[in-house]
């Protein structure tokens, strides 16, 4: 009887230090979660620093219903981001969602920004569009989003 307890007594032992265990590898796991988030914010600020900072933002046009395929941007003639849509982007795009396509350093002044578009419209035809835009980077970090839409590309930036 007394060999029985004791076998019982070591199970629950050791059904409590497993349960110790998984708990102290979830609070290992958030606080490396934790710490990942900690590090990718301070890599963007040392690759990104403010004063140079230009963020390319990609939206549709409220009640537009063209497939999105992709979109294309270039930067001063270099080739800076392209980007393939599934229907889920393209879902979240549509209800009002904004994709950070690009981030990186660019000088003050002006800049050549290229945005190419390609999908199909809600009859089905393949369209592509192309703009050539010019932005002005100011001192400070510089957003510009591209709004697209069926009939063409608009752009705003600050």
């Amino acid at each position: 009887m007394l060999v029985l307890s004791a076998a019982a007594y070591g199970e629950e032992i050791s059904r409590e230090q497993i349960k110790g265990l998984d708990e102290q590898v979830q609070e290992i796991k958030n606080d490396v979660l934790g710490i990942a988030a900690e590090l990718n914010q301070l890599e963007e600020k040392l690759l990104y620093p403010s004063s140079t900072q230009v963020a390319v933002f990609v939206s549709v046009v409220t009640g537009e219903t063209f497939r999105l395929d992709s979109v294309a941007i270039e930067l001063d003639g270099k080739a800076v981001a392209h980007h393939l849509y599934t229907f889920k982007e393209l879902d979240a795009l549509q209800n009002g969602g904004v994709q950070r396509i690009y981030t990186g350093n660019v000088r003050s002044g002006q800049h050549n920004l290229h945005v190419s578009v390609t999908g199909k419209t809600r009859g089905g035809d393949d369209f592509q569009k192309s703009e050539l835009f010019k932005i002005n980077k100011d001192i400070g970090p510089g957003f510009v989003e591209v709004a697209l839409a069926e009939q063409g590309i608009t752009l705003n930036s600050r």
